[in-house]
C-alpha cells in the first residue's frame, strides 16, 4: 500500500516515542521487593513524576525512566498504519527537494524518555569518510513512501548544511 507521510512531527514527535493508547494492564498479583536501600543509588528519572489523569499513586504518566530496578506496572500499547518503527530510520538516506542525498539519519534524540525531540543526521562525508554531525528538529522532516521505499526529505541545500551548528556525542553515550 502506497501512502505518504506529509508531516513528521505528527509520527516523530508524538507523546511516547511514538507509542499510540495504552492498553490498561492487568493488576499485580505478585510484587517483588525493592532491592535495599543501602545497595542501590537510584537514579533521576526521565520522565516528569506527575502522576497521569486517573492514575493511583505511584504509577507514571509514559515515557521510559531511569533506576535501580522497574516499579509501575506493565503496559501495552498498538499501533497505527501511520506509525514507523525508529529502526527504518536508521541509515535511512536524507534527501532535499531538488533530489539531492545530502545525508543519512544516525540517530534520535529523546526528550525525558518520550517524545523524539531531535533527528541527528551525518553530512558532508563521502562513504563516511570526513562526515559530520547536525541536529534536526523532527519537524523539519517530512517522510514519503515512494514505490515501497521510504525517504526523509528537508527543505535545504548542502550549503545551509555545511553551515549549520555541529552536534557532537561527546559526553552524550
Amino acid at each position: 500500500m502506497k501512502f505518504a507521510l506529509t508531516a513528521a512531527a505528527a509520527i516523530l514527535a508524538a507523546s511516547s516515542a511514538m507509542a499510540q493508547t495504552a492498553t490498561p494492564a492487568a493488576p499485580a498479583t505478585t510484587t517483588t521487593p525493592a532491592a535495599p536501600a543501602a545497595t542501590t543509588t537510584p537514579a533521576a528519572p526521565m520522565a516528569t513524576a506527575a502522576p497521569a489523569p486517573g492514575a493511583t499513586t505511584g504509577e507514571m504518566s509514559g515515557g521510559m525512566m531511569m533506576g535501580t530496578s522497574a516499579t509501575v506496572a506493565l503496559k501495552y500499547v498498538t499501533i497505527s498504519e501511520a506509525d514507523i518503527m525508529a529502526s527504518r530510520l536508521e541509515d535511512l538516506d536524507v534527501y532535499n527537494n531538488q533530489n539531492e542525498d545530502i545525508g543519512e539519519i544516525e540517530d534520535l534524540v529523546i526528550k525525558d524518555g518520550k517524545t523524539i525531540s531531535g533527528v541527528v543526521v551525518s553530512v558532508g562525508g563521502f562513504l563516511g569518510i570526513g562526515d559530520r554531525y547536525v541536529l534536526l528538529d523532527p519537524s523539519s522532516i517530512v517522510l514519503a513512501d515512494q514505490n515501497g521505499t521510504l525517504r526523509a526529505m528537508v527543505n535545504t541545500n548542502k550549503e545551509e548544511l555545511t553551515n549549520a551548528p555541529t552536534f557532537s556525542y561527546e559526553n552524550r553515550d
